[in-house]
This record gives structure tokens, sequence and C-alpha cells, in this order.
């Protein structure tokens, strides 16, 4: 009995989790007669009703799906700009971080831990913060309303040192020595040492970090004007009220990717913060 109480009360929060999805799903499924109708309340606010939302869709319909990818081009160039983005940062992050957070972990220097208690401090600053000097630098280089003004900051993000960080600092130093003993130089210690052993941590950072830029909305607002340059995170709240099919289909087509990553990379995302757990 006990435990059938508890798989119906796991079940019933699995259900109110996953109904945004649900929702996303069957409004990109609707006409637009219906979705006019059912959202009346909310589209064109009359006073005093609800919205009236089903599992089920009356009628499955692909009209949102055609309107979307036959009249509105420039769907496509956003989903690329939001490609382009997320792929640029995480690649910076691999390039950066990774070695950033050797740096941390394995060396000895003066005023590793003031650097280190800053790049916390940044870490946990929010973005409005931090704004004002951004826009500053980046209009003084030259790249504001350009796709770099927003891969660039992210790639510098301190995140991904802090993860990776509790990783590396886990590989025993007696094996690093070993490997210096033996002739290996930095670099190859590094590669082959360093970077198998933290991979976990490598992998969740990745993940962590793809989750957020894809869905990245107030830099973008900030330093980008031209909305030919904005990602989907923008696109889809510029949407009229009377393309709401539009909207679902286009949270769908967004939202997909980042459940396909998770997906694969749930694994690696568990394994990577238990093992920072128990490292610490």
């Amino acid at each position: 009995m006990r435990r059938a109480v508890v798989f119906t009360l796991l079940a019933i929060l699995a259900f109110v989790m996953c109904y945004p999805v649900l929702f996303i799903l069957t409004g990109s499924l609707m006409s637009g007669d219906e979705l006019s109708s059912r959202l009346s309340e909310l589209l064109f606010y009359k006073g005093g009703g609800y919205v009236d939302w089903a599992l089920f869709p009356r009628k499955v319909s692909p009209e949102s799906f055609r309107e979307l990818f036959l009249f509105q081009p420039g769907f496509f160039r956003l989903f690329w700009n939001t490609v382009l983005i997320t792929g640029g940062v995480l690649l910076g992050q691999l390039l950066i971080a990774a070695p950033a957070a050797w740096g941390f972990a394995q060396y000895r220097f003066r005023g590793r831990g003031l650097l280190f208690t800053l790049y916390i401090i940044l870490m946990m600053l929010p973005f409005q913060v931090l704004m004002l000097p951004e826009y500053i630098h980046l209009g003084a280089m030259g790249l504001l309303n350009s796709l770099p003004a927003v891969i660039l900051p992210g790639v510098f993000s301190t995140f991904p040192v802090f993860i990776e960080y509790n990783f590396f600092r886990g590989i025993p130093s007696s094996v690093v020595e070993a490997a210096r003993l033996d002739g290996a130089g930095e670099p190859d210690i590094f590669l082959r040492i360093g970077l198998p052993a933290g991979r976990a941590g490598i992998a969740a950072a990745m993940m962590l970090q793809f989750l957020e830029y894809w869905s990245i909305i107030e830099p973008p607002m900030a330093f980008l004007d031209s909305p030919a340059k904005w990602p989907l995170s923008l696109f889809i709240p510029s949407i009229s009220v009377d393309n709401s099919g539009i909207a679902f289909v286009a949270s769908l087509i967004a939202m997909f990717p980042a459940i396909l990553i998770f997906r694969i990379g749930q694994p690696a995302l568990e394994g990577g913060i238990a093992a920072m757990g128990v490292k610490r």
C-alpha cells in the first residue's frame, strides 16, 4: 500500500512537471481557430474568464508548422544564430576553462587564492552588474551588434572553471609527479592525465552551459540591436497575438535540442555532479 501511494504521488508530480511540455506539444498541433477560441481570455482579455485548454486537440492540424516553415524565413536564421552562439561559447570554454581549472588545481603560485576567490565572486554576480562594463569594453572593441558580443563574455565565464577545478583537484599529486619524473612535459600531463581524469567534470560543465546559452536572453537584448542577429530566445516573445500557433511550434523546435542533449548526456551529468560531491 505504501509503495502504491508513493508511486501515485510521484506520478502526479511527474505529470505536473511535464505538463508545460505537453501544453506546447498540444498547442503546436491545434488549428488557428481552435487556439484563438481556447486562448481568447488570454490573448483578448475580456475579464472574468479562464483559458479553456485540453490535453488533446479537437483535430490535429499542421497549420502552424506550415506557417512557420514556409512563411517565416527569419526563423531559420535565428535558429542558426542560436547554434552559432551556443557552439562558439562551448568551444571557447573547452579551450580556456579546462586549462584554467587545471592551473588552479595543480599549480601553486603567488596570488592563486586571491585570484580564485575573484573567480568565485564573478561567478556569483548577476548579469545586470556586469552588463555596463561588458557593454563599454565590447563597444571599444567594435563588437556591439555582432554575435561575438554575446559569445566572448560567455567564453570567459567562470562557472565551468569552478566545476572542472573540483575534478582536477582530486587527481593525486603523486600521479602528476610520477609523470614529471618519467620525462612528461606539462602539456602532455594535462592532455594525457588531466583531461581523461576530469572528463566527467568537463562533460557536466558543458551540458549545464549548453542549457544556459541555448536559451540565453539578457546578453542578446543588451548587445544586439538588429533582430536578424537575435537567437530564438528573443524570437518567440516577439511573435504577435495573431500568430500564437507559430509561438507553440517555435517553442517546440527550440526545446527539442535541449531535451535531446540532456537525454544523451544525462548519465555524464549525474555522474559528474555525484563525483563532485564525493571529491568535496
